[in-house]
Parts: structure tokens; C-alpha cells; sequence
């Protein structure tokens, strides 16, 4: 019973490769989402600062602040950071099975570009519905 252990399998190169090309993908989409992300927040940012300087520079005290357009940039920011921690997340996750050294097989899972998606939809309903009722009364 004293079987020597055996040694281990050499690395197989194409098998490493493999990996590090899947690793250098999960950078670029990461880097891609950040972009994204950024555009997002950055934009939300921008409405609300336009906002705020229309109601500075406004004679007229009575009127009534836009809401509608602070809470839609607020969305957008709100849409922004929640989806680069979450694309955080996912590349964690994609690195952690890339790395371990089980086979490699992917695993199915919700879009995050289709959750943004949605999102994106959602706050342009709002912002649509918001603008309309305001021409309307």
C-alpha cells in the first residue's frame, strides 16, 4: 500500500493560453463597463448641475424647482453606480473560475448590459411620462 503519489501533470500549454486570453477579455469588458458607468453618472451629474444653475439665475422666486430633472439625474447616477459594482462583482467571479484549475465551462447568467437596459428604459418612461404630465398642466 505504498502507492507513490503520482507526479503532476505537466501544464498544457494551448490550456494556459486559453485562460489568459479569457482573463484579458473579462479586463476589456470591465474597462468597458467603466467607461459605460462613468458616461452614466457623469450625465446624471450633468443634469443636475444644469438644473441647479437655471434655478439660480432664475428673476422669477415663485416658480416652482424642477424635480423631475434632479431625480432623473439622480437615476442616472444611481443606474451608473450600481451597475460598476456589479460589473465589479461579475469580474471577480469570472477571474475566480478562470483561475481555478478545474476545467474551465461557462456558467450562464443574467446580462448585466441587458439589466442597464432595462434600467435605462425605465428612467426614460419616467422622464417621458414626468415632461408630458408637466406640458400637459
Amino acid at each position: 500500500m505504498n502507492d507513490p503519489i503520482p507526479p503532476p501533470k505537466p501544464p498544457n500549454i494551448q490550456v494556459e493560453l486559453a485562460k489568459e486570453r479569457n482573463r484579458a477579455a473579462a479586463e476589456r469588458t470591465l474597462m468597458a463597463w467603466i467607461r459605460t458607468n462613468l458616461s452614466l453618472i457623469g450625465f446624471g451629474f450633468g443634469i443636475d448641475r444644469v438644473v441647479a444653475a437655471i434655478q439660480n439665475f432664475q428673476a422669477v422666486q415663485d416658480i416652482n424647482p424642477v424635480r423631475l430633472s434632479r431625480i432623473l439625474g439622480l437615476a442616472f447616477i444611481a443606474l451608473g453606480t450600481y451597475a460598476m459594482v456589479v460589473a465589479a462583482i461579475e469580474h471577480q467571479q469570472e477571474l475566480y473560475r478562470i483561475q481555478r484549475q478545474e476545467e474551465y465551462l461557462y456558467i450562464p447568467r443574467r446580462s448585466l448590459g441587458l439589466t442597464v437596459a432595462i434600467a435605462l428604459v425605465c428612467i426614460g418612461v419616467f422622464a417621458f411620462v414626468g415632461i408630458l404630465v408637466k406640458a400637459i398642466f
